[in-house]
């Protein structure tokens, strides 16, 4: 999976995503974290995924991580459960 970040400031990041249901699944994740703005955008089908992410609280990066660190936790419960 490709990854390449456009845009790396405190509090706002573009990273392009070559995997659009990871950029959703993240989507999805950051703003159950309630940050101030979390969307994907794809100017054509044949092109990757650009993942916009704005926080006034957390740095992007935190936020991003915790959002990860959440995935990989639910992850973990469904491996677990579906046994």
């Amino acid at each position: 999976m490709g990854i390449e970040v456009l845009k790396d400031e405190k509090n706002d990041i573009e990273i392009k995503l070559d995997n659009v249901t990871v950029a959703e699944i993240l989507r999805v994740y950051l703003n159950k974290n309630n940050v101030e703005f979390a969307a994907w955008r794809r100017n054509h089908l044949t092109e990757p995924a650009i993942l916009k992410v704005q926080s006034s609280g957390k740095t992007v990066k935190k936020e991003i991580g915790d959002a990860i660190a959440n995935i990989k936790k639910d992850l973990e419960w469904i491996r677990k459960n579906v046994k």
